[in-house]
């Protein structure tokens, strides 16, 4: 009896195996048949769409559209945009990886041919190419009568390139060319037939030069950076109180001090797609900062580390967007490009973030060649990197203050004439188990007493780190270890629950010339 009630069991189980192994064979055939037969674009298929929309959002701008043919829909320019650009997108793939993969779908056979002997040559010579579009000016010359020819010229395209072999860099380089392209419309999508480079007169840099100054004095500079202290690192998440941001800045007024700096957040912010209400938020706190007659230093990118080139059009539309957004702002003093990027030189490498800073340093002067553009260094000795990109230096120091002079010297001696900040600064009142209870407020208050004097008497400009101590700090800030946590909670001139530290007399300008 109980032999032939394990033949059933098996025998159900063998019947319901086989029916949802064909249950799932037909699923599977009706939705690749349902998929075939719904217009889907391709692109979808290759995950160029996601890509685009993802990766790839060089600017663009159509500077002319009448010509000899019919008028051109909003809706075809928009295709024909896309498909161009996705042309470009597959074809700087395919030139780091020499995999011709995507090529085929953007471009005719005449134009693949020729990309993919180019690919063979690289793959021959162990050679590849880096490269991204940062900008297109793209005007329309002819777009036929039946809809399925276009022609345009692509003038001042703007190409950042490295040319690697053997993984060995062996050359960077921008170039600003201009092409003639002609696409046509095949099976619903438009592919490159011909595309061919053509001289242009070389368009003007409109970035400003070195010695563009701010409206505000940098020499004038004396401030802190600014977190508020509960809920600190999602200030512009839903922790944002303008009421607290409010009072706050009105003690800083109180303190004397005309200046701060604030961080935005790349990924938590909306890295290339910012929404509204985020930039509304950043909008608000400059607003905030202006009756208090504070003025702003925007650090533009925090909590980011890839620079890869690749990344390089979602940094740009992500810096763009805030920078067009709030140049003309009364109480906007400058941008800070990145804070302390020399500390990815290791797990980046040093060229590449240098190449970063300098292209998006360029970029900014162009969308606001009115404010003064730094860098927020870790330390002097990188602080000296900055180069023609800033138009003053800053830099970061927690070291031991009876060295700072020097190292401030150092710095000044490889800068030239180039303004410097004191960016930030500051020491950790914490005394706990974590640091042998060796730690305190007077410490503290020494620290800054000794500092202050040291600027007081060489006229430096000062952000000082930071005005109150936090209750919380995320783990992406200082990482999981709680000696680092602690640590970092305590580097306020006020504690949590409001009284001011000793140190806060030492940091309070308002008695001060």
């Amino acid at each position: 009896m109980k032999s032939k009630w394990n033949k059933n069991i098996y025998r159900s189980l063998l019947i319901l195996s086989f029916l949802g192994i064909n249950a799932m064979i037909i699923y599977g055939i009706s939705s690749a048949w349902a998929y075939l037969n719904s217009g889907a674009d391709k692109s979808s298929i290759l995950h160029i769409q996601g890509d685009i929309e993802e990766n790839y959002l060089p600017e663009v701008q159509w500077e002319e559209l009448e010509n000899p043919g019919r008028p051109i829909e909003a809706q075809t320019l928009k295709e024909i945009q896309n498909d161009y650009l996705r042309s470009w997108y597959v074809r700087n793939i395919a030139l780091s990886t020499n995999d011709p993969y995507g090529i085929a779908d953007y471009c005719t056979d005449s134009m693949r041919i020729k990309i993919e002997r180019v690919l063979d040559l690289n793959k021959q010579q162990n050679t590849s190419v880096k490269q991204t579009t940062l900008a297109h000016h793209p005007s329309l010359d002819f777009y036929s009568a039946d809809g399925s020819l276009v022609v345009f010229t692509d003038r001042h395209v703007e190409t950042y390139k490295e040319i690697w072999q053997n993984e060995q860099l062996l050359l960077k380089k921008k170039d600003t060319s201009s092409y003639k392209v002609l696409m046509l419309l095949e099976d619903g999508f438009w592919r490159i037939r011909h595309m061919v480079e053509i001289e242009e007169p070389t368009k003007k840099d409109s970035t400003t030069s070195k010695k563009n100054s701010s409206q505000f004095e940098i020499s004038k500079i004396k401030g802190l950076n600014y977190y508020p202290g509960k809920g600190a690192w999602d200030m512009f998440g839903i922790k944002f109180n303008k009421e607290v941001i409010a009072n706050n800045f009105a003690q800083i007024r109180t303190m004397g001090l005309n200046s701060i700096r604030v961080f935005v957040p790349y990924e938590a912010f909306g890295k290339a797609s910012i929404p509204e209400e985020n930039l509304a938020k950043l909008r608000a706190l400059l607003d905030l900062a202006h009756t208090e007659r504070l003025k702003v230093l925007v650090t533009l990118f925090d909590f980011y580390g890839d620079y890869d080139i690749m990344d390089w059009t979602l940094t740009q539309r992500h810096a763009g967007t805030i920078v067009k957004a709030l140049k003309d702002h009364p109480a906007l003093l400058g941008w800070d490009l990145k804070n302390e990027p020399d500390l990815d030189f290791d797990s980046r490498g040093k060229e590449r973030v240098l190449a970063w800073l300098k292209e998006m340093g360029k970029q900014v002067k162009k969308w606001d060649p009115s404010h003064p553009v730094t860098i927020g260094w870790s330390s002097p000795e990188a602080a000296s990197l900055s180069g023609e990109v800033v138009d003053f230096v800053s830099f970061h120091y927690y070291q031991d203050p009876n060295d700072f002079l020097t190292k401030y010297g150092a710095l000044k001696g490889r800068v030239g004439d180039t303004p410097i900040l004191l960016g930030e600064y500051g020491y950790s009142s914490y005394s706990g188990i974590w640091n042998a209870f060796l730690g305190s407020e007077r410490n503290q208050a020494d620290y800054y007493r000794e500092m202050q004097q040291y600027l007081n008497d060489e006229g430096i400009p000062f952000l000082f780190w930071t005005l109150y101590d936090f209750d919380e700090i995320p783990n992406s800030v200082v990482g999981r270890l709680p000696w680092r946590k602690q640590r970092q909670k305590y580097f306020g001139a006020i504690t949590t629950d409001g009284r001011e530290k000793p140190s806060y007399r030492h940091l309070d300008q308002s008695s001060k010339k």
